[in-house]
């Protein structure tokens, strides 16, 4: 395991350098990027409003306040992670669309995530839950917000951030998925355990 700190736009060879159960930092543009972004793009064949290119994308729904002195001017409140896996159905295609090379987000993904991951070198990373407020002092500024019409945790905030992290790399480019690894030896033990504990019980039919 080693820790490593990532600009954006990321390269390739970051990318390809990162392994599962690492540590990652981010700095550069962070952009939310849930459920309806992902509909849009890849079931509605909608155009993305920005180039996510070299990017990292947060599946997050935000809690922002609009400055009073400042209109269309956001500072974040809170920001935690949406669970990843709700996009799993579309997110090979987002990676392939986008290019966007680092994918944060709450719990593991599947398959198909792992598959575009490895295909497109980009990486998935889970932050840590229950860090919102931890996660919004990470951000610099808030630069823009696009496709408001969604309402405030399904549009796309545009996002500097500094140090944003800790982020574990659950699934790398090469295909590597911490969390269906960990499954699976929980499962084995779990068989062992079972049986052996069955050995000693009993239960009235």
């Amino acid at each position: 395991m080693k820790t490593k700190t990532l600009s954006t736009p990321i390269k390739d060879e970051d990318i390809l350098e990162l392994s599962i159960g690492d540590i990652v930092y981010l700095s550069g543009h962070l952009i939310t990027s849930r459920d309806d972004v992902h509909q849009r793009l890849i079931k509605q064949k909608k155009p993305l409003p920005l180039d996510l290119a070299g990017k990292a994308i947060f599946h997050a729904g935000p809690i922002m306040r609009e400055r009073p002195e400042e209109k269309g001017k956001y500072d974040v409140i809170s920001i935690g992670p949406t669970t990843s896996m709700r996009m799993e159905k579309y997110e090979k295609e987002f990676i392939a669309a986008t290019g966007v090379k680092l994918i944060v987000g709450k719990g593991g993904m599947g398959e198909k995530t792992a598959a575009g991951c490895m295909r497109y070198q980009a990486v998935h990373a889970v932050f840590p839950g229950g860090c919102a407020v931890l996660a919004a002092d990470r951000v610099e500024e808030v630069e823009g917000v696009e496709w408001l019409d969604l309402g405030m945790p399904e549009a796309i905030w545009v996002l500097r951030v500094k140090d944003f992290g800790p982020l574990l790399i659950s699934i790398d480019a090469k295909g590597n998925n911490l969390f269906e690894k960990n499954k699976k030896r929980f499962n084995e033990k779990k068989r062992q355990i079972v049986a052996e504990i069955n050995q000693h019980v009993d239960y009235l039919e």
